[in-house]
């Protein structure tokens, strides 16, 4: 099979602290009328796996070609129950709900799910002033944490940070959180939707009874961590004559890049890993061993770990995001330290030398 990028069907969440961000600022096309508060652009997360839209493969499903085709999708030597990440632009129009996510171990014993849920945010737009809530102060005992939340006094216990385009902020599960307002977000996350909320209404603004908030804030408590401290991080660059990369995230889950090109850039073969790129800037066209695709404005694709070199042509200035999952070393560690960036410059960019 000759293998190209794949585009797929988008699956839409009209939750509460969403508008018109997308569409309106990303430029993002065929979005209904009314809230969009998060567009999942790339999942295969139950039965919100996307569909392909183009070429050969139009109409199979993400979670048929991942069960079908794990060495030349995803890449060389993985197996696993689903597609490995899950991409998706965020309105924060107003603020999210204060939640957690949880980890790997507590998905499989609590959830009966393969994988918990860490993620980061890469901030695309942000107003004068807006913030993040990420992580603890500082140690609290359960019935502080509790009260501050029966408050809704959030500041208290929780860190607020302020943000900026371009920033990105790597959010390890079990690690309270929220942004918002007045922000739009491109997000790279383990496949899952598990989370805990402490706040007294529900994704819609439904309030919940006392008996339903407390249980909520309590169940958020049992799974909540605190070994990581997120800051909002402008990232690591690597400059190629007018090209840049920017190294925003890393992690044994996922690492996080903006391009930035004025110039053509080739992608080289990668047959031990996929790629999900994301356009948020200008038109931009994809050249490959097969074919030509262009990927508009709020547009994204996946790069299958068989399709080879792909060589990327800005009509004018490109922005993209791109998500894989790395070899930390190959990948992460020796071209930045090859760059001049020591080691305690890269681990601000997450848990790059975890196990």
């Amino acid at each position: 099979m000759d293998w190209y990028p794949l585009k797929l069907t988008f699956n839409i969440q009209k939750y509460n602290f969403g508008e018109r961000l997308i569409p309106e600022v990303l430029g993002k096309r065929d979005l209904p009328a009314g809230k969009v508060a998060e567009t999942w652009e790339v999942s295969d997360y139950k039965n919100k796996t996307g569909t392909v839209v183009n070429g050969a493969l139009a109409g199979r499903t993400l979670h048929e070609l991942v069960l079908a085709h794990p060495d030349e999708l995803v890449g060389l030597g993985w197996r696993g129950v689903h597609f490995p990440l899950l991409s998706k632009f965020i309105d924060a129009s107003h603020m999210l709900p204060v939640h957690l996510h949880a980890d790997d171990e507590t998905a499989r014993k609590l959830h009966n799910e393969p994988n918990g849920k860490t993620e980061a945010w890469h901030i695309l737009w942000a107003a004068p002033g807006a913030t993040v809530l990420a992580g603890l102060k500082s140690e609290f005992t359960r019935e502080q944490l509790f009260e501050a939340f029966v408050a809704c006094d959030y500041d208290s216990v929780l860190v607020r940070h302020s943000i900026q385009a371009g920033d990105t902020v790597y959010m390890p599960a079990g690690i309270i959180h929220s942004f918002g307002p007045d922000t739009l977000v491109f997000e790279i996350q383990q496949t899952s939707n598990l989370a805990q909320s402490v706040m007294p209404t529900d994704m819609y603004g439904k309030e919940y009874s006392q008996q339903e908030w407390y249980a909520n804030i309590n169940a958020t408590l049992d799974e909540l961590k605190n070994h990581y401290q997120p800051c909002p991080h402008s990232g690591l660059k690597l400059q190629s004559r007018a090209n840049s990369r920017i190294f925003g995230c890393a992690s044994s889950y996922f690492a996080l890049e903006r391009w930035i090109l004025h110039e053509p850039y080739l992608e080289p073969s990668h047959p031990r890993r996929c790629l999900i790129l994301s356009n948020v800037g200008n038109v931009v066209q994809l050249e490959f061993a097969s074919g030509i695709e262009q990927l508009e404005p709020g547009e994204s694709c996946i790069l299958p770990a068989a399709v080879g070199e792909v060589r990327i042509m800005p009509k004018r200035q490109a922005n993209l995001i791109a998500c894989y999952v790395p070899d930390r070393q190959r990948d992460i560690i020796e071209p930045l330290q090859a760059a001049g960036y020591d080691q305690q410059q890269i681990n601000k960019l997450g848990e790059v030398n975890s196990i």
